[in-house]
C-alpha cells in the first residue's frame, strides 16, 4: 500500500494484464459477524485484508471470540448464544460494515457497550437503526449528536410481538443490520416492514444469501415485508469463501473500456468474480457494456477491451449499483455526450458525501456537472480543455480509485491523488494492481537522479526520497558492488572487463525496501563493506561493464516513477530526467560521517585516513574516461555538509514539487 502524502500517476497510454481481486469487503464483514453469532467453527477463506475488517476481527476479539488467522484464511469459532463479557467499548473507525450490524448485534445480546469511531463515523446517521431497536425495547443512548455515533448500549426489555419499521430510503445497512442480528431473539416470527423504498436491494440479497449459508431462511414479500421464522438458529457452514469485490472490479473493467491494449495482450482479465456473483455490483457491467466496453465472463473470471470509442453518453438508474456507479462517474470523461446517473441519494450518507465529493473533483478536471439532490449530470471537457490537479480523496476510498482512471486522459496529463493510503479501506494493494497493468510512454515516467561523490549521503536521500513519493529505488552503485562480488566468487578477475561484463549482464538482481537481494540470497551487507566499494570503483571504469548494466539500470524505470542515485545517472544514464541533483559535501564531513558508521558496526577507524582515501577515490572518479563524476549542466547542487537528512529530503521534495503541473 502507497502510504504517501500524495501520489502522482504519469499520464497513462494503454493497459493490458491479468488483475487479481480481493475479497468483497461487504460479504467478508457479513460473514465474519455471521461467523461469530454462530454455532460451531467456521473457516472463511478469501478473507479481504482491509482497514474494515481488520476493524471487525478486533471487535470479534473484545468481545470473546476465538479468532485464528492465517494469511487470507480466518478461523472464527462463534458465540454460539454465549453472553458477552461486559462491559465493552468498541473503536470502529470509519466502518460502516461494521458499526451498524453490531450495534444491532450488540443491542440484542444485552449487555453495556460503547461503540465510537473516527469523526466522520460520528457524521454518518445511525438514528434510523436505533428507532428500529428501540422500538424492540433496546435501551440506546447517544454521547453525542442525536442520530450519530458514538452510542452507548444498556440491557432492555424487548418486545418482539409487533412489526418493526425501519425506512428503506437511507442505508441498505441499517436494513442488514436488523436482518442479521433478529435471529437471535427469534423465540416467534418477527416482522421487519420497510417504509419507502428500499435503495441499495442487490446488498440486501447478498444478506439474505449469507444468512442462508448460516442456517437462517428469511421470507420476503417483495422488499417490503421480510419474516425471520420463529426458532432460527445460526449454524456455521464450516467453510466458506469469499468472492473477489465486485466493487473494486469496477475500476478494471472501466480501465479495460477506456484503455487502449497493450502490445501482446488482449485487455485487462478480471480474477476472482463472474457475471453469476451474488453482488449486485456485478451487474457495473451491464453499465459499461452500454457505454461500449466489450467484456465477456467465465464463472470466476472477465476479460474486458475497449469497444466503442469515444465511450457512449448514458442515463441511468444507479440504485441496484450504488458503489460502482461512482465509476461512471469517471467513465463519463471518456464520453461522447452528458451521462446521467439518478437515484443516488445514498451517496450523500458514505464514507463522504460522494455526489458532492464526485462533482468538486470531475470539475477539476475541466468537465462540466450538474449536481442534484439524488443525480449527477457530467459532460466530458472540450477537446484541449482537460486540466490536471490534486485530487482530494476525503478519506474515501472510492474516490482515490475511481479517479486513478483520469491519468488515460487525453491532454497526457498526470493526476495526483492526496492520501492514496485511504484504498486501505477495501483494497490495499490497488495502485500496485494499477501499475501492474498500466502502461505508460517512458518519457512520461518520472525520474529524480542523485549523483554525487562517495559518502556524500545519496544512497540515504534517494532513498527516503523515493519513499516519500512511493516511487522506486536505484541504487546504481549496488549494480556495480554487485558486479564485483559476483566475479570475485566466480573467480574473475575486476581487470577482465569483459569478463566482469558477462556476469554483471545475468545477474538476478532484487532491491526490497533496504535489502539487496542476487537471487534468494540477501546480500546486503556482503557488498556494503569498504572493500567492496573498493571492487565496484574499478569495475565501474570498464565501458564493458557500463554497457551491460545500462539496459538493467534503465529496467527500474516503471510506474509511477524513480529516485536513482549513482555518479552517472543525470549525465549518462537518465539524460531526460525532469530533476537531477548532484549531492556534494566536504571530504572532512563525508569523512566524519564514514568513521561514525564503522566505529558503529564495530570497526576501527582513523578520521584523516578515511578522508585521505575519499579524496583519492573522487579524484580517480572524476578523472576517469568512461562516464566521469561530474554534475549534470542542469542539476541542482546541494551541499550537506550542514544539512541534517531531513532537511535535505525537504529539499529535494520542494525542488521536484517545483517541476509538477499542480
Amino acid at each position: 500500500m502507497f502510504d504517501t502524502e500524495f501520489l502522482d500517476i504519469p499520464p497513462l497510454s494503454g493497459a493490458g494484464g491479468t488483475v487479481r481481486l480481493p475479497g468483497s469487503k461487504s460479504i467478508s464483514n457479513r460473514v465474519l459477524l455471521l461467523a461469530a453469532l454462530s454455532h460451531g467453527e467456521t473457516t472463511v477463506h478469501d478473507l479481504l485484508a482491509s482497514d474494515d475488517t481488520a476493524v471487525m476481527l478486533a471487535a470479534l476479539k473484545q468481545l470473546g471470540c476465538a479468532v485464528r488467522q492465517d494469511g487470507s484464511t480466518a478461523v472464527i469459532t462463534g458465540l454460539g448464544g454465549h453472553s458477552v463479557q461486559t462491559p465493552v467499548k468498541l473503536f470502529l473507525g470509519n466502518a460502516g460494515t461494521a458499526m451498524r450490524p453490531l450495534t444491532a448485534a450488540l443491542a440484542l445480546l444485552g449487555g453495556e457497550f460503547e461503540l465510537s469511531g473516527v469523526a466522520r463515523m460520528h457524521e454518518r446517521p445511525i438514528g434510523d437503526l436505533v428507532d428500529a431497536l428501540r422500538q424492540l425495547g433496546c435501551s440506546i443512548d447517544y454521547l453525542g449528536n442525536d442520530g450519530f455515533p458514538p452510542l452507548r448500549l444498556r440491557p432492555g426489555k424487548l418486545r418482539l410481538e409487533k412489526p418493526i419499521q425501519v425506512r428503506g430510503d437511507v442505508s441498505s445497512q441499517f436494513l442488514t443490520a436488523l436482518l442479521m442480528a433478529l435471529p437471535l431473539v427469534a423465540v416467534h416470527d418477527i416482522c421487519i416492514e420497510v417504509v419507502g423504498e428500499l435503495i441499495s436491494r442487490p446488498y440486501i440479497e447478498i444478506t439474505l444469501k449469507l444468512l442462508k449459508r448460516f442456517g437462517i431462511d428469511v421470507q420476503r414479500s417483495g422488499w417490503e415485508r421480510f419474516i425471520i421464522p420463529a426458532g432460527s438458529r445460526y449454524q456455521s457452514p464450516g467453510e466458506i469463501h469469499v468472492e473477489g469485490d465486485a466493487s473494486s472490479a469496477s475500476y478494471f473493467i472501466a480501465l479495460g473500456a477506456i484503455a487502449s491494449g497493450a502490445a501482446g495482450q488482449n485487455g485487462i482479465e478480471v480474477l476472482g468474480v463472474g457475471a453469476d456473483s451474488i453482488q449486485g455490483d456485478i451487474r457495473f457491467m451491464e453499465a459499461a457494456q452500454m457505454m461500449g466496453a466489450h467484456i465477456n465472463s467465465t464463472p470466476n473470471s472477465l476479460r474486458i477491451s475497449r469497444g466503442s470509442w469515444p465511450l457512449k453518453a448514458i442515463e441511468l438508474d444507479c440504485n441496484h449499483i450504488p458503489d460502482a456507479a461512482m465509476t461512471l462517474a469517471v467513465m463519463a470523461l471518456y464520453a461522447e455526450g452528458t451521462t446521467t446517473l439518478r437515484n443516488i441519494a445514498s451517496w450523500r450518507v458514505k464514507e463522504t458525501d460522494r455526489i458532492a465529493a464526485m462533482a468538486c473533483e470531475l470539475q477539476k478536471l475541466g468537465a462540466t456537472v450538474e449536481e442534484g439532490a439524488d443525480y449527477l449530470k457530467i459532460t466530458p471537457p472540450q477537446p484541449g480543455a482537460w486540466k490536471t490537479a490534486p485530487i482530494h480523496t476525503y478519506d474515501d476510498h472510492r474516490v482515490a480509485m475511481c479517479f486513478s482512471l483520469a491519468a488515460l486522459n487525453p491532454a497526457q496529463l498526470p493526476i495526483r491523488i492526496l492520501d492514496p493510503r485511504c484504498v486501505g479501506k477495501t483494497f490495499p494493494d490497488y495502485f500496485e494492481a494499477l501499475f501492474a497493468v498500466a502502461k505508460a510512454d517512458v518519457a512520461h515516467i518520472p525520474v529524480i537522479c542523485i549523483d554525487g561523490p562517495t559518502a556524500s549521503g545519496k544512497g540515504t536521500l534517494a532513498a527516503l526520497t523515493a519513499h516519500r513519493l512511493g516511487y522506486h529505488y536505484l541504487d546504481s552503485g549496488a549494480l556495480y558492488r554487485l558486479s564485483a562480488f559476483a566475479a570475485l566468487r566466480a573467480d574473475v578477475s575486476l581487470d577482465d572487463g569483459a569478463a566482469v561484463a558477462q556476469i554483471a549482464r545475468a545477474m538476478p538482481v532484487h532491491f526490497q525496501g533496504d535489502r539487496i537481494l542476487l537471487g534468494a540470497e540477501d546480500v546486503s551487507e556482503a557488498i556494503r563493506s569498504e572493500a567492496a566499494g573498493m571492487a565496484a570503483s574499478r569495475v565501474s571504469a570498464h565501458p564493458a561493464v557500463r554497457a551491460a548494466l545500462l539496459e538493467l539500470q534503465h529496467s527500474f524505470r516503471r510506474l509511477p516513477g524513480l529516485v536513482a542515485d549513482g555518479r552517472d545517472m543525470g549525465t549518462v544514464i537518465f539524460p531526460d530526467a525532469p530533476l537531477k541533483i548532484y549531492l556534494t559535501a566536504s571530504a572532512r564531513h563525508r569523512a566524519e560521517r564514514r568513521h561514525k558508521q564503522l566505529i558503529s558496526k564495530g570497526n576501527s577507524a582513523i578520521i584523516s585516513e578515511i578522508q585521505q582515501d575519499l579524496e583519492a577515490r573522487d579524484a580517480r572518479d572524476s578523472s576517469r574516461k568512461t562516464a566521469p563524476l561530474k554534475p549534470a549542466d542542469d542539476a541542482r547542487p546541494l551541499d550537506n555538509s550542514y544539512l541534517s537528512i531531513e532537511k535535505s529530503v525537504d529539499q529535494v521534495i520542494d525542488w521536484w514539487q517545483g517541476t509538477r503541473p499542480f
